[in-house]
């Protein structure tokens, strides 16, 4: 088993954690917050929008089961990567579409992945989708953790 991490931003966490749950080979996901100024920040501090964070899942997944790649594949189908700061009703900076890649391999697959993305001419605008590499990941708090399994998914819906 080799084990890895991949961090993916596509607005509500909550959903995008459900599906990558969901994803074959994929052993944890976990909510949370990336690419911001604050330490440990809190989610009332995430929604002011001053902390620089978006909503991020943690993914860990089995490389030996389920390629980097297809986890890219899936994140480019669970959400619309051209809307700058928004997904759906969610709007806000701490909504953006983006990767935070662990190592240069990661960060070098995202950007051809969003150049195969461009290319598709699926969406009639460009991918706005984030490529940053490293960063602190920050759990967020306890009550956003699978969040629809305790809950439901309500209004907050990824395919």
């Amino acid at each position: 088993m080799t084990i890895k991490n991949a961090y993916f931003a596509a607005g509500c966490f909550w959903g995008v954690e459900d599906a990558f749950r969901k994803t074959p080979g994929v052993l944890e996901a976990v909510s949370g917050y990336m690419g911001g100024h604050v330490d440990s920040p809190t989610y009332r501090q995430v929604c002011e929008g001053t902390t620089g964070h978006t909503e991020t899942v943690q993914v860990s997944f089995d490389e030996d089961k389920v390629s980097y790649e297809t986890l890219l594949d899936r994140f480019f189908e669970m959400h619309n990567p051209t809307t700058l700061n928004r997904q759906g009703p969610d709007f806000g900076s701490q909504y953006r579409s983006a990767i935070f890649a662990e190592d240069a391999v990661q960060q070098e697959a995202a950007r051809k992945k969003i150049a195969q993305v461009d290319a598709s001419g699926k969406w009639p605008n460009p991918v706005v989708t984030e490529v940053n590499l490293g960063g602190t990941f920050w759990p967020a708090e306890e009550y956003h953790q699978r969040y629809f399994e305790k809950n439901g998914a309500g209004f907050c819906k990824v395919t």
